[in-house]
This record gives C-alpha cells, sequence and structure tokens, in this order.
C-alpha cells in the first residue's frame, strides 16, 4: 500500500520538517535532509546480496507519480538482474567522457589555423586570400567538428551553403582549400580518410567560364563620373583604379608594390620575378600621366608601400588588404545602376582590349600584360619591346585620360601597311 501522498510531502516542505527518508513502497523513499533545498527522490535494492540506493531526481523535477512509475521500471530490470545504480554511475562516467573529450578535441578549426601558419603564412604572397576564406567560409561551417568527425555530409552541406548565397567560385575555392587541410592533417596522423575526397568543381560552384567583360568607352567615361560623385571613396582609391586601366598590371602586383620599385625619374616600374604571377621579370614603362600620379601615391603613403595597410588586419600585412580596392568599387558601382556588372579583375581585360581597339599589334599587347609570346616565335624571341611598349602604354594612357575628362576621343589607329 502506498504510504506517501502529494499533500504531506508538501505540507513537510511548507514547513521544513527535514528527515532522512520517508518510504513509499517497493524501495522508492524521500529524503530531505538539512542540507537538501528540496526533497530528494532514491530507490533502494539489493544486487548480489549488497545494498545499493540510487537517486532518481527531486521532488520539484519529479513528481510522486513519475517517481514511482520509475521505480516500478528499476526493479523489473533489477528482477532481471540488472545492476541499475551502477548502470546509471557508467552513464554519467561515458557522458562526463564525452564532455571532456569534447572540450580536448582538435576541431577543424584548429586544423586550419595550423595549416595557415604551416603552409600559407611566408610562403604565399597573398595569404589573407586564404585567411578570408578560413575565417568567413570554413570556420563558420565546420569549424567547430573535431577533424576525426567530420564527415562528407558536413562538407556537402558547407558547399551548398556557399552555393546557395551566390558564390560559386568561393564555393570552388572553399574546396580545393578543404582539401588541402585534410590533407595536411592525414600526413600528422590525425586522420587516415580525407572527407572532402570524392568532390569535384561539379559538387560546388561548377566549371568555371573564362569571364569576358571588358568595359567600354562609355562605361569608363561613367564610371569615372561615378567615382568623382561617390561618398567615401578616397583619392587612393582613384589612383588605383587609374593605374589599373593604364598599366594592364594585377590587383596583387599594384597593392604590394614597395615604392623602391619605382624610378619615377626614368619612368620605370621594376618587376622582379617574386613580384609577378607568372615569375617573370619585366621593366614596365611608365606613361607621364601614371608617373604623374605614382608621386602623389608616394607623398601620402609615405613608406615602404605604395599603399601601405589603412587599419588593423588580422595577420596583419604591411600593404593594403586585397579585398580593400573590392569594397572600394562596390561603392562606386551603386552610382552606375545602369552599367553591366564587372570587378577589378576585369579593368586588365579592359585595358587589353582598348590596347586592340588603338591598333597596338597583338605580341606588344600581350608584353603589356607581361604575357609571353605564344608557339616558335614565343621560343626564339627574346625581344622585350620596351619602346613600343612604352608608346603602347602611353597611347592606353591618354585614352583612359580622354575617358575620364569626358573629351571626344576619334583617333582612327594607324597600322603599318602591309609590305
Amino acid at each position: 500500500m502506498n504510504e506517501l501522498t502529494d499533500i504531506q510531502i508538501k505540507a513537510w516542505i511548507k514547513n521544513g520538517e527535514r528527515f532522512e527518508q520517508r518510504g513509499d513502497g517497493g524501495g522508492l523513499f524521500l529524503s530531505y535532509r538539512e542540507n537538501f533545498a528540496t526533497p530528494i527522490w532514491r530507490f533502494r535494492y539489493r544486487f548480489a546480496g549488497a545494498r545499493r540506493v540510487m537517486s532518481l531526481g527531486s521532488y520539484a523535477d519529479l513528481s510522486l507519480a513519475e517517481a514511482r512509475r520509475q521505480a516500478k521500471e528499476l526493479r523489473a530490470r533489477v528482477a532481471l538482474g540488472y545492476d541499475v545504480a551502477g548502470e546509471k554511475q557508467e552513464r554519467k562516467a561515458e557522458a562526463l567522457e564525452k564532455i571532456e573529450a569534447a572540450k580536448n578535441a582538435y576541431t577543424v578549426g584548429q586544423l586550419a589555423d595550423e595549416y595557415f601558419t604551416k603552409n600559407i603564412l611566408g610562403r604565399w604572397k597573398h595569404p589573407n586570400i586564404v585567411r578570408s576564406r578560413i575565417e568567413k567560409d570554413i570556420k563558420p561551417n565546420i569549424g567547430k567538428i573535431p577533424v576525426d568527425a567530420v564527415k562528407p555530409m558536413d562538407i556537402s552541406r558547407m558547399l551548398q551553403t556557399i552555393v546557395e548565397r551566390g558564390a560559386p567560385t568561393i564555393a570552388n575555392d572553399v574546396l580545393r582549400w578543404t582539401k588541402r587541410m585534410f590533407d595536411f592533417a592525414i600526413k600528422r596522423h590525425i586522420i587516415q580518410f580525407n572527407p572532402a575526397s570524392a568532390f569535384d568543381l561539379s559538387d560546388a560552384g561548377g566549371k568555371e567560364e573564362a569571364r569576358e567583360r571588358a568595359l567600354s568607352r562609355d562605361e569608363l567615361v561613367t564610371l569615372f563620373a561615378a567615382m568623382r560623385k561617390t561618398k567615401g571613396f578616397s583619392s587612393l582609391n582613384e589612383y588605383a583604379f587609374k593605374l589599373l586601366l593604364m598599366l594592364c598590371v594585377r590587383k596583387s602586383e599594384l597593392i604590394t608594390a614597395r615604392v623602391e620599385q619605382f624610378d619615377l625619374d626614368n619612368a620605370t616600374w621594376r618587376l622582379t620575378t617574386s613580384d609577378t604571377k607568372t615569375k617573370a621579370e619585366i621593366i614596365i614603362p611608365l606613361p607621364k600621366q601614371a608617373v604623374e600620379l605614382l608621386r602623389d601615391i608616394i607623398r601620402l603613403s609615405d613608406g615602404e608601400y605604395l599603399f601601405p595597410a589603412r587599419q588593423y588586419q588580422d595577420r596583419r600585412l604591411p600593404y593594403i588588404h586585397e579585398n580593400t580596392l573590392n569594397v572600394a568599387l562596390s561603392k562606386v558601382k551603386a552610382n552606375m545602376p545602369e552599367v553591366e556588372p564587372f570587378t577589378i579583375h576585369d579593368f586588365r581585360r579592359t585595358a587589353r582590349t582598348h590596347l586592340a581597339a588603338l591598333g597596338i599589334e597583338c605580341h606588344i599587347a600581350e608584353r603589356c600584360l607581361n604575357h609571353k609570346i605564344k608557339g616558335v616565335e614565343g621560343i626564339y624571341n627574346r625581344h622585350d619591346y620596351f619602346d613600343e611598349r612604352k608608346a603602347a602604354l602611353q597611347k592606353l594612357a591618354n585614352f583612359i585620360e580622354a575617358c575620364e575628362t569626358g573629351k571626344t576621343w576619334n583617333v582612327t589607329p594607324i597600322r603599318k601597311a602591309a609590305i
């Protein structure tokens, strides 16, 4: 017969009546010691001749009816030969072990940081490109997962998240770096299999098609007009845009340029093998407009780099972040909504397109971009075409200046007559 009632228990609590135990029958009893905030349910039984006791929970969390139900289930398991108190202790120990293991787990975020420090930092000219992918895409998606617990479905979910936000090219980059990171983990004997190995570009952003976008003369006129009316668009950003259009160089080559590379008196910029993507040294002849811009930039920069870092950056570099000009361009494009979308990288294609429109011969234009001359001619022809490139870039700079000032450009390019 049941001995306890809710009325009794509530009265004991109200009156502060303390006791060691008051039974309900079948091994279930209530304990309300001096140091207990609320009464505690306990279950007593014998196992292998030994007396065993286990706590079920407080009266505040476990009603009388629920305590009786649990006690009944426990009696049934004891009758079948189970040590229910021992099972509970084992479950608790396992849970604590898992919690401790989770605290000490080597996560993907930690792997990414170690990979970046050992394989990227100090080896890559633009390490912040990789750092950006780690911080913005890899860590938010899988950074907290232990390295040995990452499943292919985690990789798939991460890539899909990036693609759905409209960044397929970034998804491809993330896949490449994720594969390399897990290969690094395999080499360090952290894991045996790469969870990203089965994925290819079709699972990320798809095959990347070569861009064809180049700005027309009218679009360049619109660009310069938008630059003038964009609030917060600095003169250094303006100078950088103009130099990219005039000199046909890559963004990375410009933002990492050091002042010592420029000889403004002789109007040249020397790029060494470590400064260029193609590892090909070249001396760039500077048009007079570029020399004027560079004198102003060097005066404003007053340091080792042409475009020194403007604020604190994670993994700080001495020059501006690779996204600085991208952010600046996004502000300018807001003031030219009628123009088809374009990127900073399209400036180089724009320059090449207008060199052709100005009548510059193909091999000269290609050398202006520091491209190697293709085919047999490239093998035997080691001429650098400095004078020809100087004339070509000056023509291009004159054209860019005309677009900026809104002057009419109606010069018909003159090609040499065929002999």
